[in-house]
């Protein structure tokens, strides 16, 4: 118990900490309005269009916060919170999405290593886990010599999450870059507008850090578990 709590409280935390910061800023600059009144789906229309992405379409999706853009459809999908509202903290994700559609047509490698390795971490999340144990079981407390192989083949499914999330780093990082750049560079809003912009998006790239830090501290866990025990 102790071992899993040195591995999976420093994701927990660091987790808990992004989060609070995440509403926290979209609470704040969902208060201040963009000096134009453009809201949040406007805004990606813009941004799509000014590189003739018209084949991109808007659509809105139900949640907080739940904003994504899905490269096999070509959809932009914005939350209410989001495609609705005039304010900084609004456009600011609405423009990050579109970072993601910029990156697609620009065939951006990791987006493209992202989106390979989804069908590959949906099987290994849920299966991997399950292997890992049935080997570990078969090892540990039956004696079997394939017991340690089995785990191993769950490992290494199970492995594929925490590369995901590390893959997922530099594409979020710069679908925020693109989108600090292209609201200013289009006109969308003044560099004094920025301010909020950033501090919304800097503290959302903390949960991608924080879900990296608790897939590896979970993968080096069982790894743990696994070889720790052949010593």
């Amino acid at each position: 118990m102790i071992i899993w709590i040195l591995f999976a409280v420093p994701g927990l935390l660091l987790g808990l900490w992004a989060q609070m910061r995440v509403k926290s800023a979209f609470a704040k600059y969902s208060k201040v309005g963009t000096a134009s009144g453009i809201t949040g789906a406007e805004a990606a229309r813009r941004i799509l269009d000014h590189y003739g992405l018209y084949d991109v379409r808007i659509e809105e999706v139900k949640g907080f916060l739940s904003d994504h853009y899905d490269p096999r459809k070509k959809v932009l999908r914005l939350s209410p919170d989001v495609g609705r509202s005039s304010s900084i903290a609004a456009v600011g994700v609405a423009a990050h999405e579109s970072g993601h559609a910029l990156q697609d047509a620009k065939s951006y490698a990791p987006l493209k290593l992202r989106s390979s390795l989804v069908p590959a971490v949906q099987f290994g999340s849920w299966l991997g886990p399950l292997i890992f144990m049935a080997g570990f079981f078969l090892q540990a407390f039956i004696g079997s010599p394939f017991g340690f192989q089995i785990a191993v083949i769950g490992l290494v499914l199970f492995a594929t999450t925490a590369l995901f999330s590390i893959i997922t780093l530099p594409v979020e990082f710069d679908a925020s870059r693109r989108a600090k750049k292209e609201l200013v560079a289009i006109g969308i809003l003044s560099s004094g507008e920025m301010v909020g912009v950033k501090t919304t998006l800097n503290a959302a790239a903390l949960t991608y850090v924080a879900a990296a830090v608790a897939a590896i501290g979970q993968v080096l866990y069982y790894a743990f578990l696994l070889f720790g025990r052949r010593r």
